[in-house]
């Protein structure tokens, strides 16, 4: 095994995520992976996309590199470039190459966080060429056949600035994802936090109300992410109240109206 080989499994998920699937996409990411068909998860922040994709890394047994997205991302800091060491010039592959060359999941989480001009590079490996370019070493290289692209992104945070372009859309089969049903959600919490059901019944329900005034200006409800934080600090001897401060308000907006609305919705499912 090279040194490279060696260092893609450095990215296998060693123990099983906790999920809770919620409709068909495990049955769907299964199908899109045996097809080598690239693969869209769109849903809001906090929902468990970044999850789902672990777990089914693990359930694969194949190693999973993550780039977070942002839009100082150049094409370099995906595909590779030459590095000075010692006395010598030497070729470091970037996640996506790392990826591609030992056969990997390489996931792009919130691409339309990325430069335009970066997320270009994915399209050659997101039909049924599956190359990457590199150009800087004269070389195209031809995916490994485990090698899987998947991608996120929140709609919510669409714009005019902010969006994928069609040509970069229709590559990929699209998993739709949304916060889960109310039982579902409290099972998550529960599990992932330690409390107990009835705290957890109370910070789902919290949500609810929250997520029903994204119309008064929220950007985003209160994920199930953040109530998982909520839980973890109650379960840490902190009350409820200062907890879904410190987890969900603050965290949510730095509007004084904002905050004040939801102290109040917070004050009256906790006292």
């Amino acid at each position: 095994m090279t040194d490279k080989a060696a260092k893609i499994q450095d990215y296998l998920i060693p123990t099983e995520p906790y999920y809770l699937p919620l409709s068909n996409e495990v049955e769907l990411f299964m199908a899109a992976c045996q097809e080598k068909l690239p693969l869209m998860l769109k849903g809001p922040t906090g929902c468990g996309k970044t999850r789902f994709v672990e777990y089914m890394a693990y359930r694969l047994q194949r190693p999973l590199v993550t780039v977070s997205c942002h839009e100082d991302l150049f094409a370099a800091d995906l595909v590779g470039r030459y590095l000075l060491t010692g006395d010598e010039t030497v070729w470091m592959d970037g996640p996506l190459t790392l990826a591609v060359r030992h056969g990997g999941i390489c996931y792009l989480d919130e691409v339309v966080e990325a430069r335009k001009d970066t997320t270009v590079v994915i399209h050659p490996l997101a039909d049924d060429r599956r190359l990457l370019p590199i150009d800087k070493r004269g070389e195209v290289l031809k995916a490994h056949p485990d090698f899987l692209l998947v991608i996120s992104y929140n709609p919510g945070y669409q714009s005019v600035l902010k969006d994928l372009k069609q040509s970069t859309r229709q590559r990929f089969v699209a998993l739709e994802f949304d916060y889960p049903p109310a039982e579902e959600e409290a099972a998550i919490v529960v599990q992932e936090s330690g409390v107990d059901a009835a705290i957890a019944g109370r910070l789902v329900s919290l949500a609810a109300k929250i997520r029903n005034i994204r119309e008064q200006g929220l950007a985003e409800g209160a994920s199930t992410r953040l109530l998982i934080y909520a839980a973890q600090l109650i379960r840490q001897g902190i009350t409820p109240l200062a907890a879904c401060r410190a987890a969900i308000t603050q965290p949510l907006t730095d509007d004084t109206g904002l905050q004040e609305t939801l102290e109040d919705i917070i004050t009256d499912m906790f006292e």
